[in-house]
């Protein structure tokens, strides 16, 4: 089963990952870095309206699997970043929701 196929499990409990545990990971979302405990991805929309309707659509699936990035919206440029707050760092939640987030802009 791939990561997008998968749901988010709920974070109470839920340990971070090892930092060779995140980095194996980050092979399946190539598009997003890590940093900081957290992954991030920067993407361009050709227009505003398009960056909006982007973000309007993760809000459904990141409210489902009930796993929320912090969104940074610039014009056409959409900044998302996932962490786990409550593990106190990178879940395997972050690596499912990323390739949940790479699936909607296809």
């Amino acid at each position: 089963m791939s990561l997008a196929e998968e749901d988010c499990a709920p974070p109470e409990g839920l340990p971070a990952l090892t930092a060779a545990e995140a980095s194996a990971l980050l092979a399946e979302v190539s598009d997003w870095t890590l940093a900081d405990q957290a992954l991030t991805r920067e993407l361009l929309f050709p227009d505003f309206p398009e960056a909006i309707a982007f973000v309007d659509r993760l809000a459904e699936v990141v409210q489902a699997q009930d796993h929320h990035p912090d969104i940074c919206i610039s014009y056409r440029k959409v900044r998302l970043t996932y962490t786990t707050h409550k593990a106190g760092g990178l879940t395997r939640n972050d690596f499912i929701m990323a390739t949940k987030t790479d699936r909607l802009q296809k």
